[in-house]
């Protein structure tokens, strides 16, 4: 018994034995089946399990369901049998850009002015936050490109002309996107900093400068995506340039996650062998009048853009058109856009074998792992549209607005401004009534206009003194046009209609439809009005279109003037929202189209049309006029005011145009104040420097940026002392334009025109300024220059060697004022006394930075690393880095052109 039951056992032991062995062969063999295309053994298996058809949807977008869309940029369908979710991109930055309002951060280069890595870090929060809260995956953002030219428009939406700076800021925001399930898509790579459509960089150059941020955010914070640009680098499309998205961005670097292009910048199928893995926009909607090419995706080309729709007008408008007191745009041929390489398709190159099936497995496998790693496969993945954390937002949006300004300028410390003063304290110009949040929409979040306290009213509360008085100088909301300008066929009013070209049967003495005024219109009303405009006499007259709810459009004599700025399937939030297309909202909250238009004495032939906009709001729509006389009699007020006050706080603001330089009268308007008022201080709203004709004959200068939705209580908080300005240039603010590297006339190379179509960065390691270093140029105001309204002291410098190659630098800093303050030491390295023959070295560079609080009298020692790749350079001779030898010196300091303390090292 005991031996059948042993016997019994022992074969029921190796029967166990021998099934156990059979699953496990089996699944070993599964696993040997299954290609390992990332590594990751789920990404894989679910790789293996697509279709070729499933595999492409992962690389190139498509349109959304309608009854869905949230008007965001691109939309990735998913694939639902495999538990596969698809992913909304968004634009910005900063802030997220969808048909649901948000919150505007602080400008981008306000953020770098904070020198505050924690600070950048928060903003990333905030934009994190508000993606998920409005149902979007991936953040197309930071903009880590170098602001080496001022000529580029894209410029000021950068941290900077510093490598170092724009990298640490970029990695934080990256961490704080991320922190909240939502990808970073750090943009745009590479060589994306002129308007050039060609660039042309040296290898040290390209790897030390303009690769450099994009390689801190892979090596630091891990971002999921990277988005290649429009141009050509050194000859090739970026978007299909195997040295940089290959070589560079892979082997190199190491980066694991997927690279999408920018919406159009792909011109060949091809372009996946190059490193691309994801096309956007992809599919064109059906039935669009024009489109983007797509070579992804397996649907026919669509047929040719009917003759003359170009789209350009609308396009001109959604990125907020002109306005007033700006140049008129050139209109340029769009470069390469829409331009097709090769006209063969995802089907036609899979045929013939120009693209395999490999190349397909591994794009979708990078987008495949990054979808998996954020949690999309496991519930993470969020669509729907949630409350938007705005208190919290906005306790962040303040404090950075606080910390970004950079204070210029301060004679005599007429800054703070004293309590016993504010009687007879005039704030002067439309942005001190309005806060000028976002400088131009462009691809950001616009705003929420019931938000949006100006500087004067929120001086007034702070203060708790309603005596503070304003001179607006130049009226951005204007009056409704009165009746007795407006008739139709001899009779008053203009003639309402539909736009189908009905008769009407009424007409309206005055275009002034709001909420506000009780009468608004219903929602999704398409209406023409027709008439005539006949103004009393000849001259320009500032006309403005204000709308919300609706497209609006305005004609005279026939001729198109202007439009909103929205578009349905624009895929920039489709709705019409309240600072589309002007540098602030109307007060009550309307977007506001401004034009000049030249008129004659006599009757004008105007015609105003809506069209919905998708939001099935109210339809608002009013039609003001700024007069000659009345611009006249308000610059005249202006003046008279700030003779009659003992300060005068002038506001003044920029969008793009001009460069350099501030729009319409400004800079006359500053110096006629000045002439008249002794103590008189500038607040500017810019997002690039500026030339200040009337810097010496003013007090004060304080740059408050683009500051955001709560910006208003920030520039209050600054202008009376409750908090201690501390930000500082992420610029070199220049005496004259031609002092910049790119725009210096000696090197016409260098320019956005380039030479033969070619721009070719021969400044080299150079940029901003260690061009004005290398130079012996003397800026107005140096990079990292920002003042106090106290003062410190540096001493006691220690640079020990760091256990990971770095530097360990110890500063000793103290608060000698009678204020409490922040600081921001900054670490510069100078090029060593050996230099390899063909390498670069500016004079100087930053390599560490810091932002410390201190009270009054108090004194800290502040410990700062230089980290390893700051103390090398790229050897083009050898394909990598390499440590400089010799004997270098670091300094510690306030700017680039402010080293209080230095010390050599080997």
């Amino acid at each position: 018994m005991r031996y059948f039951q042993a016997t019994t056992s022992s074969a029921v032991k190796r029967i166990a034995f021998t099934a156990a062995s059979l699953l496990l062969f089996a699944a070993i063999a599964q696993a040997q089946s299954v290609p390992v295309v990332t590594g990751d053994a789920r990404v894989d298996k679910l790789l293996s399990q697509m279709t070729l058809k499933e595999k492409l949807t992962l690389i190139h977008g498509t349109q959304e369901d309608p009854a869905v869309y949230q008007g965001q940029a691109g939309y990735l369908g998913g694939i639902p049998r495999l538990g596969i979710p698809g992913m909304r991109f968004a634009d910005g930055p900063p802030g997220v850009l969808t048909r649901h309002p948000s919150q505007a951060e602080t400008a981008t280069m306000g953020v770098a002015a904070t020198f505050s890595v924690k600070t950048a870090e928060e903003n990333g929060l905030v934009i994190g936050r508000e993606a998920r809260a409005l149902g979007i995956d991936v953040a197309l953002q930071p903009f880590v490109n170098i602001d080496r030219d001022l000529e580029f428009g894209r410029g000021y939406n950068t941290f900077g002309e510093d490598p170092f700076l724009t990298a640490q800021m970029g990695v934080a925001e990256v961490k704080g996107i991320q922190s909240q399930h939502v990808m970073a898509q750090i943009k745009h790579y590479v060589g994306y900093d002129s308007d050039s459509g060609s660039t042309y960089i040296d290898d040290q150059t390209l790897h030390e400068v303009y690769v450099a941020p994009f390689d801190a955010a892979i090596r630091k914070a891990d971002v999921s995506s990277i988005m290649c640009s429009y141009n050509r680098i050194n000859g090739t499309f970026a978007c299909g340039n195997k040295d940089t998205l290959t070589t560079i961005l892979r082997d190199q670097i190491g980066f694991k996650g997927f690279v999408t292009s920018d919406w159009g910048a792909v011109h060949a199928v091809d372009f996946i062998n190059a490193g691309l893995d994801m096309e956007m926009p992809g599919e064109p909607a059906p039935g669009a009048a024009w489109s983007i090419p797509s070579f992804f995706d397996l649907l026919p080309p669509p047929p040719p853009r009917a003759p003359g729709v170009t789209g350009m007008d609308d396009m001109i408008d959604m990125f907020g058109g002109h306005i007033p007191e700006e140049p008129a745009p050139e209109r340029d041929n769009m470069g390469d856009f829409g331009l097709k390489l090769n006209p063969e398709k995802m089907a036609e190159a899979l045929k013939d074998g120009s693209v395999n099936e490999a190349a397909i497995t591994r794009a979708a496998g990078r987008v495949l792992f990054e979808i998996a790693k954020f949690g999309y496969l496991d519930g993470q993945s969020k669509h729907d549209v949630t409350a938007q954390s705005i208190e919290a937002n906005a306790r962040i949006i303040e404090q950075t607005g606080e910390e970004a300004a950079v204070l210029l300028k301060n004679d005599g410390g007429a800054l703070p401004l004293k309590a016993a003063d504010l009687n007879s304290v005039v704030l002067i110009g439309p942005t001190a009534a309005q806060v000028d949040a976002i400088g131009i929409n462009g691809e950001r979040s616009v705003g929420l206009p019931q938000r949006q306290v100006g500087p004067l009213d929120a001086l007034k509360k702070i203060a708790g003194n309603p005596n503070i008085q304003f001179a607006v100088d130049d009226d951005m909301t204007g009056i409704p046009i009165p009746a007795g300008v407006l008739s139709h066929d001899g009779k008053p009013g203009l003639l309402r209609g539909n736009t189908k070209g009905g008769t009407g049967s009424s007409a309206d003495a005055q275009i002034d439809f709001t909420t506000t005024g009780g009468n608004a219109l219903d929602p999704n009303s398409k209406i023409t009005w027709k008439g005539t405009l006949t103004p009393p006499h000849a001259g320009v007259y500032w006309l403005y279109l204000q709308a919300m709810g609706t497209n609006a459009r305005i004609r005279i004599d026939g001729k198109r003037l202007a439009g909103t700025g929205a578009f349905q399937g624009g895929v920039h939030g489709d709705i019409l929202q309240a600072n589309q297309d002007n540098v602030v909202p109307t007060p009550d909250g309307l977007d506001n189209v401004r034009r000049a238009v030249e008129l004659t004495a006599g009757p004008h032939a105007i015609e105003i049309t809506t069209s919905p906009d998708s939001s099935n709001a109210p339809v608002q729509v009013r039609l003001n006029w700024y007069t000659p006389e009345q611009r006249k009699a308000d610059h005249e007020a202006a003046i008279a005011a700030a003779k009659n006050a003992k300060v005068a706080v002038v506001f003044v603001w920029t969008r793009l145009t001009p460069v350099f330089g501030l729009p319409g009268e400004q800079n006359k308007l500053v110096e006629e104040i000045a002439a008249v008022n002794p103590n008189t201080i500038v607040v500017l709203n810019t997002s690039q420097p500026v030339a200040l004709p009337w810097v010496d004959n003013v007090k004060t200068v304080l740059e408050m940026w683009w500051p955001g939705d709560e910006g208003g209580w920030s520039t209050a908080n600054l202008l009376l002392g409750k908090t201690s300005p501390a930000g500082r240039l992420p610029v070199t603010w220049a005496r004259s334009l031609a002092d910049y590297p790119a725009t210096d006339p000696k090197h016409p190379e260098r320019s956005m025109k380039g030479v033969d179509h070619k721009t070719t960065y021969s400044e080299g390691v150079n940029v901003g300024y260690r061009w004005f270093d290398k130079e012996n140029i003397a800026p107005l105001f140096a990079f990292g220059h920002g003042l106090s309204y106290t003062t410190f002291e540096y001493s006691d410098l220690k640079v020990e060697k760091a256990s990971d190659g770095g530097l360990e630098v110890n500063v000793h800093i103290k608060n000698t004022g009678s204020a409490d303050g922040d600081e921001v030491p900054q670490v510069y390295l100078g090029a060593p006394s050996e230099v390899p023959a063909g390498v670069q070295f500016p004079v100087r560079a930053l390599v560490a930075f810091d932002r410390i609080r201190l009270g009054a009298g108090e004194s800290k020692t502040l410990a700062l690393h230089v980290e390893p790749r700051q103390l090398q350079y790229w050897s083009t001779k050898d394909g990598a880095w390499e440590t400089a030898t010799g004997k270098r010196i670091l300094s510690v300091g306030a700017s680039s052109r402010d080293l209080r303390v230095e010390q050599a090292i080997n």
